[in-house]
């Protein structure tokens, strides 16, 4: 399994904010999925870190 970058998208493509802001899938807010391509390798880094933390992204097993 090779490791992520901070550039990579933590996209699973399991998409859903039913309920509230944050996708059920890779973790990010509804700003964050939009705004990914725009965030600098710092700002990536800290979404990352928040959301591995929080258990996220969710994959498919």
């Amino acid at each position: 399994m090779r490791s992520l970058a901070p550039t990579d998208s933590p996209c699973v493509a399991i998409c859903s904010t039913l309920y509230d802001d944050i996708c059920r899938g890779c973790g990010r807010t509804a700003m964050e999925v939009a705004n990914w391509v725009f965030l600098d390798e710092g700002e990536r880094l800290r979404v990352w870190t928040r959301i591995k933390a929080q258990g996220y992204p969710r994959r498919k097993a």
